[in-house]
């Protein structure tokens, strides 16, 4: 069914590791070194998601609240394929717009018109559809006057709002929105939540990551409360948020 999105025991973990770059034969000498010593060196894997199961329907708005780290993000880069799982399925339905990352599909060399045919494209569009809704994309987005200057020279708020603006364009069967709206200013922000309503009463899917939990019951039928890799609670957003708020409250962060 277009729009439906469906985790069956999904696990992904990532490496930690000490160092983001490292020469190569570093790597092996280290390598050699191990198995000369017989070492044995711990999985240092940090669990992102633990056996994650949900289906959301066609039409359903659903929010997604947690801690820093509690796997939010990794399930909006399992659906948008921007990483994959390491165990169980993850199965989709129809046009996905993903606004995960700020910049995530953007070139910063290239201007902000340019990045509206890139971004345009990468979510799927065509040139036709891309030119049809190139007014717009502008218009929401309100980069009239900075449209043909390279976006290396936008502010994150800018950013944010050619990002969206691109993604709530590409008309989505699925929507996902990651707490990058946190950069827009206030006006923006209202703009794109009055967006993501008219999406709502399209019967389009939508999956929302905030730690704005006014924006989450605003825009959710349902809420589902992660906790270290795993559903803690899901239903009713009024209950699951007030269950978050409070256990936030009794729990230190290191112990979530």
């Amino acid at each position: 069914m277009t729009g439906e999105i469906i985790f069956n025991k999904v696990t992904k973990s990532y490496k930690i590791t000490k160092a983001k770059y490292g020469l190569l034969r570093d790597a092996i000498v280290e390598s050699f070194t191990r198995k000369l010593k017989r070492v044995v060196v711990p999985d240092n894997r940090a669990v992102a998601l633990n056996r994650v199961s949900f289906r959301i329907k066609r039409g359903e708005s659903v929010g997604i609240i947690g801690r820093n780290g509690a796997g939010k993000t990794t399930i909006l880069k399992l659906i948008s394929k921007i990483t994959y799982p390491e165990k169980g399925e993850i199965s989709t339905q129809g046009r996905i717009g993903a606004f995960i990352e700020l910049g995530a599909g953007l070139h910063h060399e290239l201007t902000g018109r340019e990045n509206i045919f890139l971004y345009g494209a990468i979510l799927g569009m065509n040139k036709k559809e891309i030119d049809e809704k190139f007014n717009d994309i502008v218009n929401f987005a309100e980069i009239h006057k900075f449209l043909d200057t390279p976006i290396k020279k936008y502010s994150s708020g800018m950013y944010s709002r050619l990002g969206f603006s691109v993604c709530a364009f590409c008309n989505p069967d699925i929507l996902l929105v990651d707490e990058v709206l946190a950069v827009g200013d206030v006006n923006f922000q209202k703009k794109c939540i009055a967006k993501m309503h008219d999406f709502k009463k399209e019967g389009r899917t939508i999956l929302f990551v905030s730690h704005d939990m006014e924006a989450v019951r605003s825009i959710s039928e349902r809420v589902v409360y992660l906790e270290k890799g795993r559903i803690v609670r899901s239903g009713n957003p009024r209950e699951v948020i007030d269950y978050y708020l409070s256990r936030a409250k009794e729990t230190p962060q290191n112990e979530l």
